[in-house]
C-alpha cells in the first residue's frame, strides 16, 4: 500500500512578507514586492528592480558569529524552515532522528558570497579567500544547516534545477515517504540572487523587465504589455509528513500531496518548445500520478513568469492538458507580486496553493491590465475571489527544459 504524504507546516518569506501569515495576506491583498534595488547600486544597470526581502535580520534565526559562514540563501532557509518547523509542531528527537530528513534546492546558491570573496581575491590574493567561502555558498548547505539545526539524521539532499528546483525538492522528498525511506522531510527551496552578477546576468539575456519606473507594475504575467520578469528572493520550505504519523501525533493537517509529474523538453537551453510539449506532459504525469481526471483540478498557480514566450506557452500547454476544463478552472500567477524566486519559486508557490486551498480563496494575477492575444483563461486578474475547489495543480518550469509540477488536495 502506497503511505500518503500530508502536509503540516509552512515557511514562506519573500518581498511582500517576512512570515507565511504576512506573505499570504499580502497576496490576498494584491500587494507587489517589487521595488527599486538596494541591495548594490543599480545605476549602470538596464533592470534596476527587484522583489527583496525587507526587514530581515538573521540574528533572529542564527548566531551573530555564524552568519557570515553562510550565503543570504542559507539565512533565508533557515527562516523559513524555522517557522515550518514551528507551524508542523514537529519535535525530533534520537528516537524519530534518523526517520526525517531534508531536501532543500536553491538554482543559484551563493552569489553573494561568490561575488565578495572574488573580491577579497582581486584585492589581496588567496590569502584573503575566506575559509568558510566554499560552505558559504554550495547548494546543498542550506539542507545541510537545517538538518544540523533540528538534528534531523534521514535523508539529506539539494537540488538545482534552475526555476524548477524546489519544486523538484518537494516531489522527491514526498516520493522519499511514500516508499518509506523517510516519515517526514522538511524540503522546498531558496535563493538570494539579487546581486550585480545575477541581476546583470539576467538583463544581459533580456530576460528581465525594465519598467523601472514603476517597479510594483513590472510583473505582469500575461499583460500584452509585459516586457520580461522580475528577480526574486526568499525561501519557501514545508514539513512533509507520513499521513499516519502525523494523526498520531495530533498534527494540524494542511493539505494532502497527491501527485507530482516531471518532464524535459529537450528542446532549448532557455526556451520551452514551440507547442510547449514538456510542460502538457508534466501536468498530464502529475494528473496521472495523482489518479485524477483534469476536471478535478479547481486552480493552477501557473509558473507564470511575465515573459513574452513562456507566458503563452503555458496557456496553450494548459489548454491542450485540460481541454475544455481549461476554460472552467482557474489559473493565476502570483509572481506578478513576488516576483520569480527562481530555485525558490515552487517552494514559495506550493506553500500559497496550500493556503488557497485551506481558505478556498483564489490569489489574484495584478497588473493584467490588458491579456494578450492568445492569452485567454481565467488568470483572476487585479482582486483575490472566494472559490470552492478541492484540488489544486502548481507548475514549475526552468533553464535547460526542466519541469515539475504538483498536485494538493484540500484537508477537511
Amino acid at each position: 500500500m502506497v503511505r500518503r504524504v500530508v502536509v503540516t507546516g509552512i515557511g514562506l518569506i519573500c518581498g511582500v512578507g517576512n512570515t507565511t501569515e504576512a506573505v499570504w495576506q499580502g497576496v490576498q491583498a494584491g500587494k507587489s514586492g517589487v521595488g527599486r534595488i538596494t541591495q548594490f547600486d543599480p545605476a549602470e544597470f538596464a533592470c534596476q528592480i527587484a522583489a527583496e526581502v525587507h526587514g530581515f535580520d538573521p540574528r533572529q534565526f542564527i548566531e551573530k558569529k555564524e552568519i557570515k559562514k553562510m550565503g543570504r540563501f542559507i539565512h533565508l532557509a533557515l527562516a523559513a524552515a524555522s517557522e515550518a518547523m514551528a507551524m508542523s509542531g514537529l519535535v525530533i528527537t534520537d528516537a524519530n532522528s534518523e526517520q526525517v530528513g531534508v531536501y532543500i534546492g536553491s538554482g543559484i546558491g551563493g552569489f553573494d558570497v561568490i561575488e565578495r570573496e572574488h573580491k577579497e581575491l582581486l584585492k589581496g590574493g588567496p590569502r584573503k579567500i575566506s575559509p568558510f567561502f566554499i560552505p558559504a555558498s554550495i547548494i546543498n548547505l542550506a539542507a545541510g544547516h537545517v538538518s544540523i539545526r533540528f538534528g534531523a539524521k534521514g535523508p539529506n539532499e539539494a537540488t538545482a534545477t534552475a526555476c524548477t528546483t524546489s519544486a523538484h525538492a518537494l516531489g522527491d522528498a514526498y516520493r522519499i515517504i511514500q516508499r518509506g525511506d523517510a516519515d517526514a522531510m522538511i524540503a522546498g527551496g531558496s535563493e538570494a540572487a539579487i546581486t550585480p552578477m545575477g541581476v546583470g546576468g539576467f538583463a544581459a539575456m533580456r530576460a528581465l523587465s525594465t519598467r523601472n519606473d514603476q517597479p510594483e507594475r513590472a510583473s505582469r504575467p500575461w499583460d500584452k504589455d509585459r516586457d520580461g520578469f522580475v528577480v526574486g528572493e526568499g525561501a519557501g520550505i514545508l514539513v512533509l509528513e507520513e499521513l499516519e504519523m502525523a494523526k498520531a501525533r495530533g498534527a494540524k493537517i494542511l493539505a494532502e500531496v497527491v501527485g507530482y509529474g516531471m518532464s524535459g523538453d529537450a528542446f532549448h537551453i532557455t526556451s520551452p518548445a514551440p507547442n510547449h510539449d514538456g510542460a502538457f506532459r508534466v501536468m498530464n504525469n502529475a494528473l496521472k500520478s495523482a489518479g485524477l481526471p483534469p476536471e478535478a483540478i479547481g486552480y493552477v498557480n501557473a509558473h507564470g513568469t511575465s515573459t513574452d514566450i513562456g507566458d503563452k506557452l503555458e496557456t496553450i500547454a494548459i489548454r491542450n492538458s485540460f481541454g475544455a476544463h481549461a476554460y472552467k478552472m482557474a489559473v493565476s500567477s502570483t509572481k506578478s507580486m513576488t516576483g520569480h524566486l527562481l530555485g525558490g519559486a515552487g517552494g514559495l508557490e506550493a506553500g500559497l496553493t496550500i493556503l488557497a486551498l485551506r481558505d478556498q480563496i483564489l490569489p489574484p494575477t495584478i497588473n493584467l491590465d490588458n491579456p494578450d492575444e492568445g492569452c485567454d483563461l481565467d488568470y483572476v486578474p487585479h482582486v483575490a475571489r472566494k472559490a470552492t475547489f478541492e484540488y489544486a495543480l502548481s507548475n514549475s518550469f526552468g533553464f535547460g527544459g526542466t519541469n515539475g509540477a504538483l498536485i494538493f488536495k484540500r484537508w477537511e
